[in-house]
Parts: C-alpha cells; structure tokens; sequence
C-alpha cells in the first residue's frame, strides 16, 4: 500500500525544488533559533504558497502532534521527498543536530537549483530556435501552401523539382495531418510509458551514456549528483555503506544506480571505496577516483568529494554554454535552409511564367 502511494504521489503531487529549498530553509533557522518543532511547522503551513506542501505540512503537524519523529512522517512521503531528504533528518533527531543537517540539505538543493536554473539558461534559446523552426513549418505547411498550390496546379510548364517537392509534401500534410499529429502524441506516449520500465529504463542510459559528447555530459552530471550527495550524507553522520545505498537510490542515471550499489558490496567486503571505482574507469574517471582514494587515506572523503562537486559542477555548466554554442548556429543553419528552399520553391516557377511570358 505504501509503495502505490509513492508511485502515486512521485506522479501526481509535486513540490517545487525552489519550495523544498525554502521549507528547509525556514524549518533550520526556526529549530535553530530555539522554536519547538511543532510550532515551525504550524508557522510553514501558514506561509506555503503550494497546496501540496500545505497538505503534506497538515499531515506532518498531525503525526509529530501525536509524537512521531518528523522523519518518520516524511517516510510516508517518500515519493515526494526521497531517502536522501529523510534520511538526513532521521540522522539529524538522532544525534541531536537537526538544525545543522537541515542547512546541509538546504545547501545540496539550492546547489541543484542553480544548476538547473544554469542548464535552463544555456539551454532557452536553442529551445526558442526550435520552436521557432517547428512553428514556421506547420504555418507553411497549413495556412501558405493551401493557397499557392491552385496558382502551380494552372502552370503549364515543366515545374522545377523543388517546387514539385514542396506540392508532394504539402499535399501529404494537408490530407494527413491529422494522422501525423495523433501519431506523433502516440509516439511521445509510448516513450514515456516505455521509459517507466525498469529494463528499458537500463538500456537507455546506458545508451546515453555511449553517446558522443551527450555522454560525457550524462557521466559528469552523475558524478557532480554522486558526490555532492554522498558528501552531504558523509557530514551529517550517515555510514559509508548505507551512504552509498541512499545516493544510489538519488542518481538520475539507472546505470550508476547499478554501479553505486556494487560500491557498497564492495565497502561492505572491507574494500575500500576508491578500489571498485579505480577499475570501471569507463564509469568512474581516473581523476574522480584518485580524488577519493586520497580523501579514504587522508581521513578527508567528505571534502574531497565537495572538491570534486564542485569542480564537475563548473565542468556541467561550461559544457551546457557549449552545447548552447553549438546549436544555436545550427538551428539558424535549419531555419535558413528551410525558409531559403521554400522560397526557392516558390519564386522560381512563378519567375520562369513570366520570362516565358516577355518571351510572347
């Protein structure tokens, strides 16, 4: 029954990263300014602007009312919050420094929020270009051609092979349209619910991570995820074995999932952390590992591994402004191309009429 309500509330209820941040935020300044816990919550309740965060909050309030540990709540919510969220509070009431572990796990959101707010930059224009690109096609295709078409339907003239390409297609878009369009949500559809199978999931990271350049910035957002999460849960007490566990269970690629796992086995043996990682250089590169087998020697892992966030963090951001780079020439290159065969297509026959008329 728990887990269906995980599924359920992973698909269905959703809080912002930005939101989370800030109930962390206010929930560590507020313990930590000597304020009971149950009263924080009633005060966040009151300040949410989100109807989740408001019921999630309603339910929090009941249940450490009637004397639950706050972490405990949160596990019913899993599917909102994740282990790594939990598991930081849980180890925060244990060891009675809550409010500190609070502004841990406010530090990892906000570093995740700006990276995304990064990647979003880098990657808005590029977006619009496309946009732009897909919306010049469709009112060519629906709204110009429909009415040029007649006029080339009456030329008595040998058509040049872009104009008869250009009628080909639109007349398959015109009659066909609305096959195309259903076929096309059929499609995204049956992505998304492929993607949810755990196998298929595999195979398409795995795939990702194979892929030119796409790769390399798939391997570094999953060692800038790795080791800002595992640093975290290194701080605030969690043990290396059950750290491991829970990053394993945060990483956006199923592939590393699968990796940090055999991690675990691996520290669990009596290995040391840095030894597993050494020898799957494809998953793990050389500088990442050597980093972290110097931290395991020097008593130092937590902070080499904020070292490494941090550095593969500058390495994400550049390699998204490249990315951005990239595309950008070549989506003016599309839009171009597109718009230039288009009004070849166009102004070609209608001048060849009217020379064939001087000519008469």
């Amino acid at each position: 029954m728990n887990k269906f309500k995980h599924q359920f509330q992973e698909i269905f209820w959703h809080i912002s990263l930005s939101d989370r941040m800030l109930f962390v935020k206010h929930l560590s300044i507020m313990i930590r300014s000597g304020m009971p816990i149950l009263d924080s919550l009633w005060l966040l309740r009151r300040q949410a602007k989100s109807k989740t965060l408001q019921k999630i909050i309603s339910e929090l309030i009941v249940d450490v009312d009637n004397g639950q540990f706050l972490s405990v709540s949160l596990e019913k919510h899993k599917g909102v919050f994740g282990n790594f969220f939990i598991n930081i509070i849980r180890v925060g009431e244990a060891s009675g420094t809550l409010a500190d572990n609070l502004n841990y796990l406010h530090e990892e959101i906000r570093k995740s929020y700006e990276l995304r707010k990064k990647v979003k930059a880098a990657m808005t224009y590029p977006i619009i270009l496309l946009v732009a690109v897909f919306g010049i096609s469709t009112l060519l295709m629906f709204s110009i051609f429909p009415k040029i078409l007649p006029i080339f339907a009456t030329f008595k003239m040998k058509l040049p092979i872009s104009t008869r390409i250009l009628i080909v297609v639109a007349n398959f878009s015109i009659h066909n349209g609305v096959y195309m369009f259903v076929g096309f949500i059929v499609f995204i559809a049956a992505i998304i619910i492929l993607l949810r199978i755990n196998v298929i999931k595999i195979l398409y990271h795995r795939l990702l991570l194979s892929t030119p350049f796409i790769g390399n910035i798939s391997l570094h957002v999953n060692m800038t995820a790795f080791a800002r999460t595992m640093s975290s849960l290194l701080r605030s007490g969690i043990k290396i074995v059950d750290a491991l566990l829970i990053v394993a269970d945060t990483m956006p690629n199923f592939v590393y999932r699968r990796q940090l796992k055999n991690v675990s086995e691996s520290v669990k043996r009596g290995e040391p952390m840095s030894k597993y990682m050494l020898v799957n250089e494809k998953f793990f590169p050389p500088t990442f590992s050597q980093m972290v087998e110097v931290g395991e020697n020097t008593g130092h892992l937590d902070e080499n591994l904020v070292y490494l966030a941090e550095f593969y963090e500058a390495e994400v951001d550049e390699m998204f402004k490249n990315l951005s780079t990239i595309l950008e020439p070549l989506l003016l290159l599309v839009m171009g191309i597109i718009v230039g065969f288009v009004a070849l297509a166009i102004i070609t026959p209608i001048y060849g009429l009217t020379q064939s008329l001087k000519i008469k």
